[in-house]
């Protein structure tokens, strides 16, 4: 028997369901964090514990942002195909959600003030990047991986020596942003023009800047 399709309005309600998951519970990964085996003999400095905070907080936030860029990209996607690869993505993108707001708490942090404001603009940009097109879709997704890899390469630059379970965590999850985009790119995914991709770039710089402190 053919399940029939999900009706716009229950897709709405789903990525609704979805929104308020990431921003209102705690998140659940799939997968057992880096940081788990990782041996922490002593504690880190306040210093180190400041700054360990600051940078898994933009971490977090990206993650935010990537749950909210790949359900819209999900609800508009115009294939069924299509659809369940962006919904893949943001079930291991999850992990990274669960991971990196563990390690905060862990870290006695807390997680950004502006997480709605960023998740409902990632939300509105993956919608508008995925009412293009399928193609236009997939190379923003991709072009989206690549400047997070980017990103995190110079968060394992930054984070202090001493924060192996930190350090642990982002090394992973830049692992898993190269084969999403290499996924994106081997479906087809279009390279988007150069005033797009410094565009991405700048609102990038602002997110992670602001998100460090607020």
């Amino acid at each position: 028997m053919t399940e029939s399709p999900t009706s716009p309005v229950d897709q709405l309600i789903a990525a609704a369901d979805r929104a308020l998951r990431t921003l209102a519970a705690t998140p659940a990964a799939s997968r057992p964090s880096p940081a788990g085996g990782v041996n922490e003999p002593e504690p880190l400095s306040d210093g180190d514990a400041r700054e360990a905070v600051a940078l898994m907080r933009v971490n977090h936030v990206g993650e935010v942002c990537a749950q909210a860029l790949y359900d819209a990209q999900a609800l508009a996607a115009r294939s069924p195909e299509l659809r369940a690869m962006f919904e893949q993505a943001a079930r291991e993108e999850a992990d990274h959600l669960a991971w990196t707001e563990e390690r905060i708490r862990a870290l006695g942090g807390r997680t950004s003030l502006l997480n709605p404001l960023w998740y409902g603009g990632a939300f509105a940009i993956g919608l508008a990047a995925a009412r293009i097109g399928d193609r236009a879709s997939l190379g923003f997704m991709a072009e989206t991986e690549r400047q997070v890899e980017q990103h995190l390469q110079g968060h394992l630059d930054q984070l202090p020596e001493s924060d192996a379970a930190s350090r642990a965590i982002v090394a992973q999850m830049k692992e898993d942003e190269v084969r999403h985009a290499d996924a994106a790119t081997a479906l087809g995914g279009a390279e988007l023009p150069l005033p797009v991709r410094m565009a991405m770039r700048l609102a990038a710089r602002i997110m992670t800047r602001t998100a460090h402190y607020i």
